[in-house]
């Protein structure tokens, strides 16, 4: 089974709860994965160290090892963005996360990562009984 630390820095904001550690373990067996939500402070900070980019993300992820991956989450951006994504904002979470992994799995954006995070979202949604599922195809900045 995969392991999944979860820390929450943006602390007025409140982290959807999900079986993060069985989502990992589906996209990424044996890994171990650093769940960090921070705030759009942070996001930026971290997108112009690491990316040379000047732009708040809503998901970045990082592999740290062999089988060791950081994922950044920023609430705000994913409450801000999750009605033109056609979801919910905690739906839209768990999507940022799988995105997250797909990425530290070594997909890039493009037709095979969307089916991939539309089937993996229609599974861990349905699996808890919530939400729309619908990812649109279009691209987006993280």
């Amino acid at each position: 089974m995969a392991n999944v630390s979860v820390t929450n820095l943006a602390r007025h904001e409140r982290v959807p709860r999900f079986p993060y550690a069985a989502v990992t373990a589906k996209v990424l067996p044996g890994w171990d994965i650093s769940l960090v939500f921070v705030p759009s402070a942070r996001a930026r900070t971290l997108n112009e160290r690491l990316r040379r980019k000047t732009y708040v993300p809503n998901v970045l992820s990082y592999a740290l090892g062999e089988k060791n991956g950081e994922i950044f989450i920023c609430l705000a951006q994913a409450r801000k963005q999750a009605s033109s994504y056609e979801m919910t904002e905690r739906v839209f979470v768990l999507y940022l996360f799988i995105h997250g992994l797909l990425h530290l799995k070594g997909e890039t954006h493009g037709g095979t990562m969307e089916r991939s995070e539309r089937r993996l979202l229609a599974h861990f949604v349905k699996s808890r009984g919530r939400a729309r599922t619908h990812v649109p195809t279009h691209r987006h900045r993280h």
